[in-house]
């Protein structure tokens, strides 16, 4: 049977689903032709839209209003949580170990959500706590889903903590292997004992929704136990951005990081206003690895004991 007519409310979310989705802020033209519709009506409702505030015009292109960002910031990561949870339990009882959920803000990340078996009860979950990105795994895959362009922020939060950016310890470099292999890896940076594996899940290209960090003990992250944590991470990561890219946002094919030799997709970012200052399980790289990412990893009998950065 024929399909029935959209109304009025499909139209006006039919355009602010396409200004929020665009790489670039499109023009009326663009617009009215990825929704199907007259450019004549497309106008109409822009103006209902740019009047109510969710969306914004500049000069002849449209960007996403107050509203919108209003309710990202506040009801939208609410939604993400609930979402979440279920892929956040499921991955902590299939691999025993901690799983955080953090979304990217100005120039960290900040864990929103946190599974925790009681074996890892000692190590502090940082619920709310924003994170930088060079001393844990979740910003670090967030921030190498980024754009070049939208890494800047957190690069500058690093240099003024005096972390190098340049050279092969440096995190340009680290954001490059996190860029290539799909995955974060920190072994003790912030809490000696403790390490974590990270994954960006993204559900359009160069903008990561969160990212998913499992977290543990040393042994836990062994050489021969790695791989198979970064799969059941990356089944996870994967469901998750199934779940987001739901009716009206289609998932962007691998999109949830760039692809390496494990096929997984990049990760990186981090957001906040204040660095933590707890154990969080995201954790740098023991001192014989030149790199934190997935390059090298401790041996199950031999945790990393390198302090907090």
């Amino acid at each position: 049977m024929p399909a029935a007519p959209r109304t009025a409310v499909d139209k006006a979310l039919d355009l602010v689903e396409a200004v929020a989705r665009a790489s670039q802020p499109p023009r009326l033209i663009d617009l009215a032709e990825e929704v199907g519709l007259h450019r004549a009506t497309a106008y109409r409702v822009l103006v209902d839209l740019v009047r109510r505030g969710w969306v914004l015009r500049a000069g002849d292109r449209y960007l996403p209003g107050t509203a919108v960002l209003q309710l990202s910031s506040s009801a939208a990561r609410n939604s993400l949580g609930a979402l979440a949870r279920p892929v956040l339990a499921a991955l902590s009882e299939r691999t025993g170990m901690m799983v955080n959920l953090q979304v990217p803000e100005v120039d960290r990340s900040r864990v929103i959500d946190v599974v925790r078996p009681d074996r890892l009860a000692m190590i502090s979950s940082l619920t709310g706590q924003a994170l930088p990105v060079h001393r844990f795994a979740g910003p670090l895959a967030l921030v190498a889903a980024l754009s070049p362009a939208d890494r800047v922020p957190y690069l500058r939060a690093a240099e003024e903590s005096g972390y190098p950016l340049d050279g092969p310890d440096g995190l340009l470099a680290d954001i490059e292997d996190a860029e290539r292999t799909g995955f974060a890896v920190e072994y003790g940076r912030n809490e000696q004992p403790v390490a974590s594996l990270a994954r960006a899940v993204v559900t359009r290209q160069g903008a990561p929704v969160c990212a998913l960090t499992l977290v543990g003990l040393g042994p836990d992250f062994g050489e021969a136990l790695l791989p198979g944590l970064r799969e059941r991470l990356r089944e996870a990561t994967d469901e998750l951005a199934r779940i987001l890219s739901g009716p009206g946002t289609p998932e962007v094919p691998g999109a949830t990081g760039a692809t390496g030799a494990t096929g997984a997709t990049g990760a990186t970012g981090a957001t906040g206003a204040t660095g933590a200052t707890g154990a969080t399980g995201q954790a740098s790289h023991p001192p014989s690895s030149p790199s934190r990412t997935t390059s090298a990893s401790p041996s199950p009998s031999s945790p990393s004991t390198e302090g907090p950065a």
